[in-house]
């Protein structure tokens, strides 16, 4: 158990048209304060999306999510959120939206391994 650290992480979802709440998950965001970890992946998938909504703006999906993964990695072009720490840079992409990009309630773990546990969570949650 002391090799074990607590993480916490929410699923990136696609809600094409809000008015519907009808949601498609596209990412995952994990992060853990005592390692100072966090790391965010998205992967689109544009026929579920157009079979909600055939006119949704792709292009502008992926860039929105491309300054995500800047905030995450904390790029000099990823703005002034890219600077804060891992749990403030979480708290600011998981904090409740009605947009078209929106993210799970954040969910606690333990993990001994935290890329093994945010593959495993992506390759369940996202792809």
């Amino acid at each position: 158990m002391q090799d074990k650290v607590v993480y916490e992480y929410a699923v990136i979802r696609v809600v094409p048209k809000v008015e519907r709440e009808e949601f498609i998950n596209i990412g995952l965001i994990l992060f853990s304060k005592r390692k100072r970890y966090i790391r965010f992946e998205y992967h689109i998938h544009e026929e579920k999306i157009r079979s909600f909504c055939n006119e949704f703006d792709l292009i502008q999906l992926k860039e929105n999510l491309e300054s995500f993964a800047k905030i995450c990695s904390g790029a000099k072009d990823g703005g002034p959120i890219a600077t804060l720490e891992a749990d403030e840079k979480f708290r600011w992409i998981t904090a409740v939206k009605s947009s078209s990009i929106q993210s799970s309630r954040p969910h606690p773990g333990l993990s001994a391994d935290l890329n093994a546990t945010f593959d495993k969570l992506y390759k369940e949650l996202v792809l």
